[in-house]
Formats: C-alpha cells, structure tokens, sequence
C-alpha cells in the first residue's frame, strides 16, 4: 500500500512554522507600535564629516494609518512637521510656511538626511502585513536567544526590499537585530536594537541603530526620550490644520 504521509507532513511542518513567524513578526511590530502611541525622540546622525542633533514629537495612529511628526530642536528647525495620511506625506517647512507634498518616488529617500527612508519615518509599509514571513533557524544574539526570521516581499506590495532578516528574542517577542537586502541580494543597512527598558507602561528597545552599509561610516541613532501607547489621540491631531499651525 501507498502511503503519501511523507508528502503531506513537510507541507503541514511549512505551514505551521510560516504561522509562527507570523506571529512572531506581528507580535513584534505590536510591541514596538500599539494601536496608538504618542513620544518624544531624540535622533543623532553620524557622518565622518559632521554629527547632527535633533529632537522631536510624533504622534501614531496605526489603525487609522495616520502620523505626525514635529520637530523641536535645533531652533532652525523646529515646526518643520510631517504628516502622513494613508498612503500619501507632507511636510511643511516653519521657516517659508510652505507644505509640499512628497511624491511616492521619494518615499525611500532619505529622511531629513538620516540614515531612515520616509517610508520608516512614515511607516507606509508594514513588515508584517507586506512581507511573507519564514522561520530559519534560532540563534543567539547578544546574549539572548533570538529566532531568526526572513521577510520577503509580497507580489503586489509597493516596497523597495529583496528580503529582510529579523533576530527577535524569544523571551519577549522584541527584535535584536534587522538586515535589510535589496533585490540583488546585497546588504544595504542594518539596526542594531538595544537598551531595553521599560517605558509607556512596557518594555521596547529605546535606542535604534541604523548603519548604512552604502555609506562607510554613516550611521543614526534613535533614542526613545518619552513614549505612551494605546492612548485616545484627537483627530484634529492628524488634520492641515495642525500640520500647518505654528508655535
């Protein structure tokens, strides 16, 4: 007698762990991104030529896909705002009382000259809900035990990378390590995650960052300052009317 168990069981052992890593992914971006979330972030960007300091609050809607973005310091800068509905980004500059609409075309440049594309800071795209998600191995990163996970695109989701690997740490579901490759396979920046403390009521990773491999010795640094989540956030909060008003 035939028997096709063989067959059948790599197929089920697939789907159970592609479920896992989605899970894991999902759970991941939970953490680090609530429904809501409000916060104060201090950005650092290191070049070999010059290192450049910024602070700034955001605001977060995720089910709403909404954000706002205002910066605080330095002074010349302070008021420049971005906002984000959906799939479409302004920015208003303080200093001319202009608002120009970013193109899709410019959504993976570079934002305000880091090392972060506009889609990061805007967070067009979701890792989850874009991206395939398959469990490879368990290793240990920094000390903790990490599941290692790859990303891949899609067919129809508008995003610049090949494959993306994700370390998340099994203890908490929080991510260690990210790389990002472009479709040729080559790795193109990665984010070092750390300093992991509680804060808005939960423990996340305050200090993001991003190495740029395409840039010798460019990198920027992300530190969480002050952060709530899950919290009611006004809608007037993500309108032209608060992009545009001054301080």
């Amino acid at each position: 007698m035939i028997r096709y168990v063989p067959l059948v069981l790599p197929l089920i052992v697939y789907a159970t762990t592609a479920q896992k890593a989605d899970d894991i992914i999902r759970q991941s971006e939970s953490m680090l991104r609530g429904k809501t979330s409000t916060g104060t972030y201090e950005m650092t960007i290191v070049t070999p030529e010059y290192t450049r300091r910024m602070e700034m609050n955001t605001w977060w809607d995720d089910e709403g896909d909404r954000s706002l973005i205002e910066v605080t310091a330095p002074r010349r800068e302070a008021g420049n705002k971005w906002l984000k509905i959906g799939r479409e980004m302004w920015n208003y500059l303080r200093a001319t009382e202009t608002t120009i609409k970013i193109p899709p075309s410019m959504m993976l440049q570079s934002w305000n000259g880091s090392d972060f594309t506009n889609d990061d800071l805007a967070r067009e795209s979701s890792l989850a809900d874009d991206y395939t998600h398959s469990l490879l191995s368990e290793e240990v990163i920094n000390g903790e035990e990490c599941w290692k996970i790859v990303s891949k695109p899609k067919p129809d989701a508008a995003v610049v990378w090949g494959y993306i690997y994700t370390w998340v740490r099994k203890k908490d579901n929080l991510p260690s390590v990210s790389q990002y490759y472009d479709e040729r396979g080559k790795l193109v920046r990665y984010m070092v995650f750390g300093d992991y403390r509680n804060i808005g009521g939960r423990v996340i990773p305050t200090k993001w960052v991003m190495h740029n491999k395409a840039k010798e010795g460019h990198r920027t640094e992300f530190v969480i300052k002050r952060a709530a989540f899950d919290i009611r956030i006004p809608d007037a909060k993500f309108s032209f009317r608060e992009l545009e008003r001054g301080n």
